[in-house]
């Protein structure tokens, strides 16, 4: 058996799969965000302790027996976090989180020099973990003169599970600490925020053996001894591997609470200008480029709070027929855009309102509003050299067969959509914690799934979506002065 483990930001999900890579068991535990001032976003890294412990004793109660022949353990984690530890590894202040936008001028200010774009191949945006440490040690001087190591949340865990302070190059990636093309800390960018590689955890690949279970937590759950935890990966890039998204070409797109257009990449191709991440996949010798939004289900969600209609509600009331894109448009920038913007302060926007709007409209705004910023990162994936043909669908928002037929018409590609499971960022771990402990060959395990269906675009509407999409593009620069 082989265990994954998905840090994320609303719970840590636990899942079991066998030598087949069969979904044996999965089970969660809750975790919730702090916000306790505009644009900060935190969690204390002992809730995901807690958490990871409630899935994984709900796991020993239900599939006790699977659990105890576990023989590898894979992490995945939301990125960009800054845990903060001191020389006894000490917990200093709760961790800011992936989408934590208030060192907006630290990472301003670090990316003015032009060493970060040129060893990173990215922008620094401000949910990197490099300006959060800034935004510390400029606004909390006695935390950052304590602070002895710096973790990313996954690998706090990783601690925790194995008392090693180890990452690994995808996670990495998004720090703005890592020469991602040389796969390797880069001393002048950790000087350039007060750091040294002393601070920073040893690096590994993905797929590599980064410790094994601490004994008491392997007594605890009845498993053996040499349990072994692989380094694992982000959680794009674990949800990459758990698609099969390994290859050149291959691609999804994730409507998750947040966005992704993810393009996996056989060489290191940065284009910082574009806004699209450059990192290093999980695999040896591989990277990838995707896009970011940052609300994508969370628009719809956002919505579905203030009518006080749950979201599955509203965008099954749209039925399945597709129609031309009129009524008022939606900018989904409700907390910052990243591509193609890098925009920490914007904010959404509903244009072009009348008497005649009602609740159906505003949810084809919403649901179109994040198409076209899908349609937007897909522009910026072709600046930065790579072009996609079609994509697999993954995440919450896949459930709406509506939301895929104006995401397919408004990119116009084809978007697949997998056989019934679960090949999200906790299998992909799982899958890790398989080849890690096996020596498996990656690219065989990592296999994409079969395809159960495609939607097609619908030609007949695509110059209706084209131009209703030149409409979109033109206000945020329009209004851009009035969001911020």
């Amino acid at each position: 058996m082989y265990l994954g483990l998905d840090l994320g930001t609303s719970g840590v999900k636990a899942m079991l799969i066998d030598g087949d890579q069969r979904v044996v068991a999965h089970a969660t535990g809750a975790l919730e965000q702090s916000r306790p001032h505009p644009g900060w976003s935190e969690q204390e890294p002992a809730a995901w302790v807690a958490a990871t412990e409630d899935a994984l004793g709900q796991l020993k109660i239900s599939h006790g027996a699977e659990l105890s022949a576990v023989r590898g353990i894979g992490l995945s984690g939301q990125m960009h976090g800054a845990t903060l530890l001191d020389a006894s590894d000490k917990v200093l202040r709760p961790c800011m989180l992936w989408n934590d936008t208030r060192s907006h001028a630290e990472a301003a200010a670090l990316d003015a020099d032009p060493r970060f774009r040129e060893l990173t191949g990215n922008i620094v945006f401000p949910g990197f973990t490099a300006p959060k440490v800034l935004w510390v040690r400029n606004n909390e001087p006695d935390v950052f003169a304590q602070t002895a190591t710096v973790l990313l949340p996954k690998d706090y865990l990783r601690l925790w599970l194995t008392g090693e302070k180890v990452s690994e190059m995808s996670d990495a990636s998004g720090t703005s600490w890592l020469e991602v093309g040389e796969r390797r800390w880069s001393r002048a960018l950790l000087d350039a925020t007060g750091l040294t590689e002393d601070h920073m955890p040893s690096l590994i690949e993905g797929t590599e053996v980064s410790g094994t279970l601490r004994g008491e937590l392997a007594s605890r759950w009845g498993m053996g001894e040499g349990v072994v935890v692989a380094g694992g990966a982000g959680d794009n890039a674990a949800s990459a591997c758990g698609m099969g998204t390994v290859h050149a070409g291959s691609a999804f797109i994730s409507l998750g609470t947040s966005g992704v257009l993810f393009a996996a990449n056989d060489s290191f191709l940065p284009n910082a200008e574009s806004a699209v991440h450059a990192f290093c996949h999980a695999l040896p010798g591989t990277w990838h480029q995707m896009g970011v939004i940052l609300a994508a289900t969370d628009s719809l969600n956002w919505l579905a709070r203030t009518l006080d209609v749950p979201a599955g509600d509203l965008a099954g009331e749209l039925g399945t027929n597709l129609y031309a894109p009129d009524g008022p448009i939606f900018l989904p920038y409700l907390g910052g855009e990243r591509t193609p913007h890098n925009d920490s302060v914007s904010r959404g926007s509903f244009i072009g309102m009348s008497h005649a709007t009602d609740r159906a409209a505003l949810t084809r705004a919403v649901l179109k509003g994040v198409a076209f910023a899908f349609r937007d990162n897909l522009a910026a994936l072709r600046e930065a050299g790579t072009d996609l043909t079609r994509m697999t669908a993954i995440g919450g928002g896949s459930r709406s067969r509506y939301w895929l037929k104006v995401l397919a018409t408004a990119l116009d590609l084809p978007i697949d959509l997998p056989a019934d499971g679960d090949f999200g960022g906790a299998f992909g771990a799982a899958r890790l914690g398989l080849i890690a402990a096996e020596n498996a060959d990656p690219l065989a395990v990592c296999a994409a799934p079969p395809t159960a269906e495609t939607i097609e675009p619908e030609t007949q509407l695509s110059q209706a979506f084209t131009d209703a999409y030149g409409r979109f593009r033109a206000l945020y620069p329009a209004i851009k002065g009035a969001m911020n």
